[in-house]
């Protein structure tokens, strides 16, 4: 069953779940309005850093999960990334997450985002993983794609287990564990 705003910010109160957390849904900043994030009703909407890799193809690279370069990106930080016509970033959530042993998560992406062709890939939380998320924006239109750091860019869903899990994220060493920034495919 997905888990309460209220039992979200009690986690986050007791427990340090998110870092930093924000309490309520932000909708405006400096007078302007932005891309909410921050607690929601059944969720937490995880900002975007300003930190962006978009791939390229200078080297005429393949991409190969098992032999993955750090060339095939650009590196970029600022407060707006632009993703290239069909084309992939990789991003980081301003947020670091402590995930409990009898919860897990699906992150997937806002609307808002997603009513402009831009998609971020579905992923769970396991329990017990803690760290920065890794996001993979996909720009799935034939223009360019705007996003906007510090800004909301997907939804959390937590789903508490009615036990505990036998073998948690934490216990089998999860190779994406403790992970800070952007962090690029591991074997």
């Amino acid at each position: 069953m997905a888990q309460s705003d209220s039992w979200i910010r009690e986690m986050c109160e007791k427990h340090d779940m998110i870092s930093p957390f924000v309490p309520h849904l932000v909708r405006e900043a400096g007078g302007k309005k932005i891309i909410s994030y921050g607690l929601s009703s059944y969720g937490y909407d995880l900002r975007v850093s300003n930190h962006f890799k978009i791939f390229t193809n200078v080297h005429n690279a393949i991409v190969d999960p098992k032999g993955f370069s750090d060339d095939e990106f650009v590196h970029i930080e600022s407060d707006v990334c632009i993703v290239p016509p069909n084309s992939f970033a990789l991003a980081v959530s301003v947020e670091y997450f402590k995930i409990p042993r009898d919860v897990i998560t699906i992150c997937i992406g806002k609307s808002t985002y997603a009513r402009c062709g831009i998609i971020v890939n579905v992923t769970p939380f396991e329990p017990e993983w803690e760290g920065q998320v890794t996001l993979e924006i996909s720009n799935t239109t034939p223009l360019p794609a705007k996003i906007y750091a510090h800004e909301g860019l997907a939804q959390v869903i937590f789903f508490k287990g009615s036990e505990v899990c036998e073998v948690s994220y934490k216990d089998r060493g999860g190779k994406y564990m403790h992970q800070t920034g952007i962090t690029i495919p591991r074997l």
